[in-house]
């Protein structure tokens, strides 16, 4: 609509008197048909009421009727283009009913009705009381009309409502809320009722967009700080993640005995929830339950946010079980808090309870389910999500969500799905392109990465730090070490992006893997920041690919002094001497590691099949069918041996006889998981499983022929990245 259908009418010479007053309103409260209006919660019976009030005869009086268009335009239930068939009706109604129709416009999804209806109250002649101007105001802040808002201002101003406190803070709340601080600063201080009120609209305007220190400022002049005023301030600096500062604040109006409310609690349980301020939650729980607020459902689903995000996950699970009214922030904050403490299947477990119920996922719920999807190679339940999405797309329009489905393709392996899903995204954001990059570059198709790089750039988004973490990853597993130096030069000199630990981590092991120990030793001394127990582990295990004992003794001296308790360290040094043979090396750091009561973490490989995740430890027993798995393992071991399959037994870290190395080696979860999809599945359907650490290089050669034995690709995606087992042979060229 322009500018100028929305011009206000400013001459006051054209407004007329209101209409004389009705009957004494005490007889008009007191009739039954009214009494009855009071307690009507639907339209029908709104509607037998109205025809009651027309056999009455009281259709025709202004209170009744105000209270009629009342109704229809106020109630959250009622039909507002019913309100204004009343309002046709009237002759001349009075300023109540103009402003109760302006109210709700207001409240409606067209607020700049209430504008253009404003415009025909002052061409009817009739002149806008303090009641008009809040709700204006309110409906140009919705829209973000500042030209509207402004011409309102300027009618305040006319009819000398400036002095108004009420329509003084919608003023100062309006220039607030579409950012004119400086215009909310001036109204402010042009004031001579200053209330809390007003103290905290100008508060909210500065913490919304940042301004903290002139926020707490102004808080500190208020005279009389109220709930809302120390709600306003905790609240910015919370969603400025300033957590500390905002539960200092908390602790502060506790203080000051200021009685929270349910927004002050809430919001305090999401920034102990951010803090891990576990001590303050109790406290909270307990400040709750003692004023009996134990059942309100807004402040459950809060403190399970809480519990969850400080790792207590089973008093977060019994708080959620004893929430009789769940609604779906219920089960978001529950499932999101399994993801958020990596316990991925409680996660998808949650979800499906929640399927179960009446409660329908929305965004929220989806992007805290794919990242369980992705870590666990839940495929099936990831294209449920997406199939619901797409049927559903007015809905979900979240661009983030479909980020996470470009991520979660990506990292189930089916990168083409992900490549769909990116090519279908319209507008792309710079975080899509960075989700497909780092897909590419998880699947070993460097050139893909890159190629999408160039497109990104050719297209006007400029890289971020993200952007080269993928880009060199790519470069790191395909080898491809020219390249690599020169992306990390260009981020630096062309692109002005200063070097974070990730990104020396990928050049780092890109060079180490490549044998280049003298250079990726003379970067980590060029580096600003210390290395990190990242940079090191990945050179320690450098050193165990090329067997360099010296420089590995030398990396595992940093890294343990850097990181005391950390066990792989040990572990990797270990596999160095294994590798050369130094068993008796070997066995100190056996000996020194039980001593420490510390054992090496078990490899784990995830399998789903018919949209269930089975898990497999080396040597499993536990799964209700391994009778058959082992069968099947038997079946394969037989056949690897007739195509010349000779295990590698160099990898068994243990100096036992190699009869048993060969038994270890079959038992390795990876190899259960495969016999398992293989006795699981349809005969040509492919297999994916996800493994938490590096595929052994033995289970890697034994994979490439199972695929090409059973006709079946494979897909693996280890601690490092994919690797696409076809007719014998695998993507990452046996380099990884």
């Amino acid at each position: 609509m322009s500018h100028s259908s929305l011009s206000l009418v400013t001459n006051p010479s054209t407004l007329c008197l209101l209409p004389a007053s009705d009957p004494p309103y005490k007889l008009l409260q007191s009739h039954p048909s009214l009494k009855l209006l009071s307690k009507c919660n639907n339209m029908e019976s709104f509607k037998q009421v109205h025809s009651q009030i027309i056999k009455n005869g009281l259709h025709n009086t202004q209170y009744v009727l105000s209270k009629l268009v009342e109704f229809c335009a106020i109630r959250p239930f009622a039909d507002f283009s019913y309100a204004l068939l009343i309002f046709d009706t009237i002759e001349e109604p009075n300023l109540i009913i103009w402003n109760t129709i302006i109210r709700g416009y207001s409240m409606s999804n067209s607020p700049v009705l209430a504008v253009e209806f404003y415009v025909t109250m002052l061409l009817s002649g009739v002149e806008p009381n303090h009641y008009t101007f809040p709700f204006l105001l309110k409906s140009c802040t919705k829209m973000l009309a500042i030209y509207e808002g402004k011409q309102v201002h300027g009618h305040v101003l006319k009819f000398g409502f400036n002095c108004d406190v009420y329509v003084h803070t919608s003023l100062i709340n309006f220039y607030a809320q579409i950012g004119e601080l400086g215009y909310a600063r001036l109204v402010f201080d042009t004031s001579s009722h200053r209330d809390a009120v007003s103290f905290t609209a100008l508060i909210t305007g500065y913490t919304s967009r940042g301004f903290m220190d002139d926020a707490r400022k102004l808080f500190d002049k208020i005279p009389v700080r109220d709930v809302v005023c120390w709600n306003s301030i905790i609240a910015g600096y919370a969603k400025r993640g300033q957590f500390e500062e905002a539960l200092a604040f908390f602790q502060k109006m506790v203080e000051a005995n200021v009685t929270p409310d349910e927004s002050t609690m809430v919001t305090a349980l999401s920034v102990c929830a951010q803090l891990g301020s576990l001590e303050m939650g109790n406290w909270i729980r307990s400040w709750i339950e003692e004023h009996g607020f134990g059942s309100n459902v807004r402040l459950l689903n809060a403190l399970v946010d809480m519990y969850s995000k400080c790792g207590e996950l089973k008093t977060a699970r019994s708080l959620f079980e004893s929430i009789h009214n769940k609604d779906s922030v219920s089960w978001n904050v529950m499932i999101g808090g399994y993801t958020h403490m990596s316990c991925y299947k409680e996660a998808l477990n949650t979800f499906r309870q929640m399927q179960k119920t009446s409660h329908e996922p929305n965004d929220v719920t989806f992007l805290n389910v794919l990242p369980a999807c992705a870590h666990l190679g839940a495929l099936h339940i990831g294209r449920w999500i997406h199939s619901y999405i797409d049927r559903n797309t007015q809905k979900f329009t979240n661009a983030s969500l479909w980020t996470s489905l470009i991520d979660m393709y990506a990292k189930c392996g089916d990168i083409e799905a992900a490549q769909e899903v990116f090519n279908g995204m319209k507008p792309k954001t710079l975080t899509s392109w960075n989700a497909i990059i780092s897909g590419k570059a998880m699947h070993g198709n460097a050139h893909g990465a890159l190629e999408l790089f160039t497109e990104m750039v050719s297209e006007g988004f400029k890289p971020d730090d993200i952007t080269f973490v993928g880009v060199l990853s790519a470069c790191n597993h395909a080898g491809l070490v020219d390249l690599g130096r020169q992306l990390f030069s260009s981020m630096i000199q062309y692109y002005s992006i200063s070097p974070k630990l990730q990104h020396f981590g990928c050049i780092i092991d890109l060079l180490g893997r490549a044998g280049l120990f003298d250079e990726a030793e003379d970067l980590i001394r060029s580096m600003e920041m210390k290395p990190d127990g990242v940079i090191w582990a990945s050179l320690l295990s450098s050193c165990r690919l090329h067997n360099n004992i010296e420089l590995g003794e030398y990396v595992t001296e940093q890294l343990l002094k850097l990181e005391p308790g950390n066990h792989g360290a040990h572990v990797l040094l270990s596999n160095i001497y294994a590798g050369a043979g130094k068993w008796d090396d070997v066995a100190r750091i056996r000996t020194k590691l039980n001593d420490m009561g510390i054992t090496k973490v078990p490899g784990c490989t995830s399998i789903e099949v018919d949209s269930v995740v089975h898990e497999f430890v080396v040597s499993d027993r536990s799964h209700p069918r391994s009778r058959e798995i082992n069968e099947m393992l038997e079946e394969t071991e037989r056949l690897l041996a007739l195509e010349g399959h000779v295990p590698d037994t160099s990898e068994v870290l243990y100096d036992i006889n190699e009869e048993l190395k060969e038994d270890v080696l079959c038992q390795h979860s990876e190899r259960l998981a495969i016999a398992f999809g293989l006795i699981s599945t349809k005969p040509g359907t492919t297999i994916r499983i996800v493994k938490n650490l590096r595929v052994c290089g033995n289970c890697h050669s034994a994979i490439k022929i199972i695929s090409k034995i059973y006709k079946r690709e494979i897909i693996a995606r280890d601690r490092n990245r994919f690797h696409h087992f076809r007719d014998g042979s695998c993507s990452c060229m046996d380099y990884w």
